[in-house]
């Protein structure tokens, strides 16, 4: 099996830029907690089971988020509805590189996957970061590359 392109897309980031995120009705960022983890790791393996990447098992990839040097629980970002059952989620490397963004596919072009990222886009400029990176599969069919796009992301040059 061969691996599928990706781009490699960054933004820089400047401090005094911030934009307040826009957040569809009902939708609410929270904080990650234990609990919130099997149900954003359901939340993954569905948005990314048409395309756009991989996600293992829920064993590993809850041991591999523990684990892995970057994690940082204030850079995981579950976003919930009026239910409270997730509807979106990002995790982000300390590095300054989005890992995963995925909004439930009922949930699209509503604004959600935009205003995740531009919380994220901001939480990076807080932290001084030069620039936020990701990586996105090049025919990813949710549309992620023009939210990038739109937002701002461009293909990653070294120097």
């Amino acid at each position: 099996m061969s691996a599928k392109p990706y781009l490699h897309l960054c933004k820089k980031l400047e401090p005094g830029t911030a934009h307040l995120p826009e957040w569809p009705e009902g939708a609410r960022l929270v904080e990650f907690t234990p609990q919130l983890a099997e149900a954003s790791h359901r939340l993954l393996r569905s948005a990314y089971s048409q395309g756009g990447g991989e996600v293992p098992e829920y064993p590993s990839w809850l041991n591999a988020l523990l684990n892995d040097p970057e994690y940082d629980p204030a850079l995981v970002f579950p976003v919930l509805d009026s239910s409270g059952r997730v509807i979106a989620f990002a995790q982000c490397w300390t590095s300054g590189f989005v890992k995963n963004l995925a909004v439930d596919a009922s949930r699209r072009r509503q604004g959600l996957g935009e205003a995740l990222l531009q919380h994220i886009l901001n939480v990076f400029t807080r932290r001084g970061s030069q620039r936020l990176c990701l990586k996105v599969e090049a025919d990813n069919p949710s549309g992620a590359e023009r939210l990038y796009r739109r937002l701002g992301f461009d293909d990653f040059r070294e120097g």
